[in-house]
């Protein structure tokens, strides 16, 4: 079982896919992490030696900031905009959407399950 950055890779998949499985790593990081250790993309995980985890191991420990670390950075980053008070912190803090979409039909992804408030009732005449 190949672990690296403290996740265990899935055996079946190439190594081009696998280890975008590692919290930071996306498409683009996968394929220069694959073309600098020079292993083949298709090479399926289980199939790596020892030497081979090791090296792709090295490379992601030097040259990338992934998962703990990666997470630490980005929620640390958010925090200083909350304490800062700006317009970002402020929508972090409040559960909105930080980037300036619509939020009177949509954005339920961000402000979670509907809350139904009961409508305004009419005044008798």
């Amino acid at each position: 079982m190949a672990r690296i950055a403290g996740v265990d890779l899935p055996r079946d998949k190439a190594v081009l896919y696998s280890i975008q499985s590692i919290y930071g790593i996306g498409p683009r990081f996968a394929a220069e992490i694959v073309e600098k250790s020079g292993l083949d993309p298709r090479a399926r995980v289980r199939d790596l030696s020892e030497d081979d985890v090791a090296k792709l191991r090295n490379i992601i420990d030097s040259d990338y900031m992934v998962e703990g670390d990666l997470r630490r950075e980005i929620f640390s980053n958010v925090r200083r905009l909350m304490e800062i008070k700006c317009f970002r912190g402020i929508r972090h803090s409040r559960g909105l959407p930080t980037r300036g979409q619509n939020t009177r039909a949509n954005a339920r992804t961000r402000k979670g399950k509907k809350k139904t408030v009961a409508g305004k009732k009419k005044a008798k005449k």
